[in-house]
């Protein structure tokens, strides 16, 4: 009885400290350039194989970790080919082996893409784009804009951007 008793407060104690404990977090990241400001988790590839792998094609993504990404717009933009107001949007993909889907959506402060489904409908643009092989692998996720001219985002040996124009 004493054995068992000592067991469950052991087992108790473990359960209690790992409940406290969070699970680390991927660093939070801000680029900006002059029209826009990207904030992301920022993951790494710590050996894994990312797109196809941990991030499975055809599966919406929150493009990063933790909370889905949010992307502003100081102007109004033209998102690869859609009109999008000036404004805060989140920022979601779709991976695949050739393209990917770029997302935006006007459902703020998302954790993940969990919840993605419950909020598609506040899609306001989403965009097909190429994917490019990089010839080098990249070992942190980083989005970021080219002079306002385009959204890149590379990991891994992927890279896809979308074409903005103001």
């Amino acid at each position: 009885m004493k054995k068992l008793l000592v067991m469950f407060l052991a087992l108790f104690t473990v359960a209690a400290y790992a409940q406290e404990k969070k699970a680390p977090q991927s660093p939070t990241v801000t680029a900006e350039s002059a029209n826009i400001s990207v904030t992301y988790g920022q993951p790494s590839k710590k050996g894994r194989v990312i797109f196809g792998g941990l991030e499975k094609y055809g599966k919406v993504w929150r493009t990063g970790a933790n909370a889905a990404t949010e992307i502003t717009f100081r102007k109004d933009v033209n998102f690869g080919g859609t009109p999008v107001k000036a404004g805060t949007y989140t920022l979601y993909s779709i991976p695949n082996e050739t393209e990917w889907t770029v997302i935006l959506n006007t459902e703020m402060k998302q954790w993940g893409a969990f919840g993605y489904d419950k909020v598609k409908d506040k899609n306001v643009a989403e965009v097909k784009v190429p994917v490019t092989r990089l010839s080098a692998p990249e070992e942190k996720l980083i989005i970021k804009s080219n002079d306002d001219k385009e959204l890149i985002i590379s990991w891994d040996d992927v890279l896809v951007s979308v074409p903005l124009k103001w």
